[in-house]
């Protein structure tokens, strides 16, 4: 489910892969939000099956207030349980490991792969 506590959930979990990473130029962000920045209908079962993502706002940076685009790709085991009304913070790789998250801090753009 796409909710508040969802976004709460990804903004730790966010941080944790910034504090492992050992990429430089993110050492020392932070992430101080992830908003759900469309409209209801876009993040309907229907839409989220068809596209397989959905774009979220994020907020992060040195003093975590410089805005991002969040591409939350939604992987087989996210899609099912989304489609079934359930908790998808499972679905959420472990922040060791660093092939699931992509950030661009030229286009201000962050990929997160679901399992």
């Amino acid at each position: 489910m796409l909710n508040q506590d969802f976004c709460e959930f990804l903004e730790y979990e966010i941080c944790k892969v910034f504090e492992l990473s050992e990429n430089d130029q993110i050492k020392g962000f932070c992430c101080d939000g992830v908003l759900l920045n469309q409209p209801d209908n876009t993040y309907s079962k229907e839409f989220v099956n068809d596209n397989r993502q959905i774009k979220l706002k994020v907020f992060i940076g040195k003093d975590g207030q410089t805005e991002y685009e969040l591409i939350l790709k939604f992987g087989d085991k996210a899609l099912s349980r989304f489609a079934r009304d359930l908790d998808i913070k499972e679905c959420m790789p472990n922040p060791n490991k660093q092939n699931w998250f992509h950030i661009d801090t030229r286009q201000n753009k962050i990929e997160i792969q679901l399992d």
